[in-house]
């Protein structure tokens, strides 16, 4: 048996210290930073009567958007790290795959509503109840990355952070919950 040195089980420790939720406040900064890099570039370079050729954002507006991006895609793996290390609880998506599938074509869409049910159905087990509606959470994610690639992509980045919050507030309400019984054999009667 592995045994802390504080001579609590290995496990109990881990379950006691789970990873940490991503921080969204980067994420809200990066939206934030983006929409004012938008205005900037829209300040220095007004928008031509261009027909036939698509607009090329500036290389801070690029790097924002891409940055952002790529947060978003490390909350998601954090998400799923935080879920791999629940004790009692075994998550069906591990971290890389729940990123990865983020970039199969038509599948992506697809998968933005499935994560977040395998995130719902461990919080709605926790609480023994419906607490989070992971249809919403889809829609959101969807809505966002509407609003983010046809649109306004400082906009679209803080809506998926608004879904993200969401996310966390329910995944930190319900590790606040006693930890619920491992599932085991049942007891055998003699």
């Amino acid at each position: 048996m592995d045994v802390s040195p504080g001579g609590l089980p290995a496990d109990q420790v881990q379950a006691a210290n789970p990873p940490p939720l991503p921080q969204l406040w980067v994420g809200y900064l990066l939206g934030f930073a983006t929409i004012v890099a938008e205005f900037v570039d829209a300040l220095l370079h007004p928008p031509e009567v261009v027909i036939n050729e698509i607009p090329i954002p500036n290389l801070y507006l690029f790097l924002l958007m891409f940055v952002g991006g790529v947060y978003w895609l490390v909350c998601v793996y954090r998400y799923h790290v935080v879920m791999q290390h629940v004790p009692g609880w075994k998550h069906p998506t591990s971290p890389a795959r729940a990123v990865g599938f983020h970039f199969i074509p038509i599948y992506n869409l697809y998968w933005v509503f499935k994560w977040p049910q395998e995130i719902a159905r461990f919080v709605n087990w926790r609480f023994r109840g419906p607490v989070m509606k992971p249809q919403m959470v889809g829609l959101m994610i969807f809505a966002a990355f509407v609003m983010r690639f046809l649109f306004d992509p400082g906009l679209g980045l803080i809506l998926l952070f608004l879904a993200a919050s969401y996310v966390s507030g329910s995944l930190r309400r319900a590790l606040a919950l006693p930890p619920m019984p491992t599932l085991s054999a049942p007891p055998s009667t003699q």
